[in-house]
């Protein structure tokens, strides 16, 4: 998930009736940093009250809370209250990093923001492929398109967004600490291989256990089969290049590791309800709750 030239910054200030019970987008923000200037003070900013989620996709930065320091490198999250005690900066001497970051008004939202923060640390690893990152980068896209111009849209968004860390930190793919070793390193190795990945086989034999053992031990721990954790990553991956590219349907199959394009269309109208060309011709509307599988 490179970044490219695909940086910007988008800040909304949507005036709506007091009475109406709305959750307020503050920013959203793609950008990449190699300079020690970047250096952010939770206590000595002025435009809070905020919540800050920041997402690294490569390179890595520094997060400190309190006496805790913490490398947010590509993975890896943090959450933070502004004001607050905190800082974060690009160490310097590293190597470049590229980020996502979503603030929000605490209001409406905070207990569930609280709930999720004390499941999964003030500093969490968040495959690139789930929902809440997932999320995160379609908030940009439509940012970025223009596409959130009024706050009942906004709102719609930052309500999504703070759900989905919730069902991430409760449900069982949000509690990846919690999995067996030879679990995780199955899912990190699709995370990443999803594009080459052919059988269970293969991945029992890579992480040197039988392929029972391994089909048992992670549908307990994930609630899926190792199949179809990768159908989900690779239909999810297809999504991403569906919203973001113009490849035709064949080539996004291959890319996301699929022999041919008509099986590939086979899965995703199994998982989405929809075919890869209806989907991409209705990117535009607010649909995202079709985008996340149970």
């Amino acid at each position: 998930m490179g970044t490219g030239n695909r940086i910007g910054t988008y800040g909304f200030r949507f005036s709506a009736p007091d009475h109406l019970a709305l959750c307020s987008l503050f920013a959203v923000g793609r950008d990449a940093v190699q300079s020690p200037a970047y250096r952010w003070d939770g206590y000595t900013r002025k435009d809070g009250p905020l919540l800050l989620f920041q997402y690294t996709i490569e390179g890595e930065g520094v997060f400190e809370s309190g006496a805790e320091a913490y490398r947010i490198d590509a993975g890896r999250a943090f959450m933070a209250e502004i004001p607050g005690d905190h800082r974060y900066y690009f160490p310097e001497g590293g190597p470049e990093w590229s980020f996502m970051f979503i603030l929000m008004r605490p209001s409406l939202i905070l207990p569930n923001w609280q709930e999720a923060k004390s499941r999964m640390g003030q500093a969490p690893h968040l495959p690139a492929t789930s929902r809440p990152i997932r999320l995160l980068e379609d908030i940009w896209e439509q940012a970025n398109d223009g596409r959130i111009t009024d706050p009942f849209t906004a709102s719609s968004y930052v309500y999504q967004f703070v759900s989905e860390l919730c069902r991430f930190a409760t449900a069982p793919q949000g509690e990846r600490r919690h999995w067996p070793e030879k679990v995780r390193q199955a899912a990190r190795y699709i995370d990443t291989h999803y594009g080459s990945m052919i059988s269970l086989d293969q991945l029992s034999e890579r992480l040197g256990v039988s392929k029972y053992h391994l089909l048992r031990t992670f549908a307990a721990a994930t609630g899926e089969t190792p199949s179809e954790y990768l159908n989900r990553v690779r239909i999810e991956q297809a999504m991403r290049l569906l919203r973001q590219t113009d490849l035709g349907i064949e080539r996004i199959a291959e890319e996301v590791g699929y022999s041919g394009g008509s099986y590939f269309i086979k899965v995703f109208r199994k998982m989405t309800g929809r075919t890869p060309g209806s989907f991409r011709s209705e990117q535009g509307q607010l649909t995202l709750s079709r985008l996340y599988f149970d």
